[in-house]
């Protein structure tokens, strides 16, 4: 149920490669790209417009900037990376995938190959190793094709593709979502403190969930919608005064001013409610990615899937970064941001021992690097 922002001007995809791709205009790919550019890196936001905070009314919890609107947080963003040389193409990349590496000078095969990377390696710190050369076959390259058959070449990618929040299946709760419908209490909580609030249940996390907004709110009703809800919890949530409804959820009635009236249950009885807590199935984007063979993981309890990813956002893929809700589901936009930039720093650091290394190798076999 992507939400897409409004236009805004693009700009023109550059010829030649590039020192990065960042595939994501959220928080991580706009401050990723902020950290590049502004350490005189060539680099290209490619943005679909479908940030996962677009219903949202404000971002929170970010010191400074709280109760921004998603739109101004990354058009302010957009600005940024722009003021440092920075380009941002609006689109959607239909493919992304390793493509032949830049010629590494003759002299320096038998030192690469022996020389460990820091590309890669998920466990490496963020002060790469000086040891930390190209592979033996080159500097990696990167071939990244947009929907519109637009491509372009890429030395590293740095991966800030989000994630899709997928609903229960219960009719009248979407079109509710981001504004009678929510699932961060960090995000929203606040928002919604003293409502007569509900949780519809998906699983064991629910559970947490509920006292989360407990503390919100006096007024909770937990929905178990057929999860198991064992002796003990029940006992927890009396002690609270939650209500715990086990009578199947039938719909989310709406109000006669366009927000939620209540919960119907499968014996007709509306229980009274505004707002609806739900803990989402959270599903890293992955459309496009496919080719460069990212490692993807279950998320615990069965909540959804991420990319693996380690220190500063490494991969297993040498030259491939990924930062935010992408890798990090429970991220708020402050800790994706600062993701991002991380990753972006670990990024130029690599970079700047590639550039090093080729401008060696080619001094010593009197070749000009790649």
């Amino acid at each position: 149920m992507p939400v897409t922002t409004a236009a805004y001007a693009t700009d023109t995809l550059p010829g030649g490669t590039v020192d990065a791709v960042v595939i994501g205009g959220g928080a991580a790919g706009l401050n990723g790209a902020l950290m590049l550019a502004r350490s005189r890196r060539s680099v290209v936001v490619i943005d679909s417009g479908t940030p996962r905070n677009a219903p949202a009314e404000g971002v929170h919890g970010l010191l400074g900037l709280d109760g921004t609107p998603p739109a101004e947080l990354y058009e302010r963003g957009r600005e940024e990376v722009r003021r440092y040389g920075g380009v941002i193409v609006s689109g959607e990349v239909a493919s992304a995938e390793p493509a032949t590496p830049s010629a590494l000078p003759a002299s320096s095969a038998s030192t690469a190959s022996s020389a460990s990377s820091a590309e890669g390696d998920p466990s490496a710190g963020n002060a790469p190793s000086t040891e930390a050369t190209p592979p033996a076959e080159g500097d990696p390259r990167f071939t990244v094709t947009l929907a519109d058959g637009r491509t372009l070449t890429a030395r590293r990618l740095l991966v800030a593709t989000g994630l899709r929040d997928v609903l229960p299946d219960v009719p009248g709760l979407a079109e509710h979502w981001g504004h009678g419908v929510v699932h961060c209490p960090y995000c929203h909580g606040w928002e919604v403190r003293d409502e007569p609030i509900g949780v519809l249940a998906v699983g064991p996390a629910s559970v947490h969930h509920a006292l989360l907004f407990r503390q919100l709110t006096d007024d909770l009703v937990y929905f178990t919608r057929g999860t198991e809800l064992d002796e003990d919890t029940r006992t927890r949530f009396a002690a609270r005064d939650i209500r715990i409804v086990d009578t199947p959820v039938e719909e989310v009635v709406r109000a006669d001013g366009g927000g939620i009236a209540g919960v119907r249950l499968a014996d007709g009885q509306v229980v009274a409610r505004s707002v609806l807590a739900v803990a989402t199935l959270m599903r890293a984007r992955t459309e496009g990615l496919e080719g460069l063979g990212l490692p993807i993981e279950d998320l615990p309890d069965g909540m959804g899937r991420r990319f693996a990813a380690g220190m500063a956002g490494a991969t297993e893929v040498p030259g491939v970064w990924v930062a935010g809700n992408a890798t990090d589901p429970t991220a708020q936009v402050g800790a994706a941001a600062a993701a991002g930039a991380l990753a972006g720093a670990h990024i130029n650091a690599l970079l700047a021992i590639a550039d090093t290394d080729a401008a060696l190798a080619a001094a010593k076999s009197g070749a000009t690097a790649v």
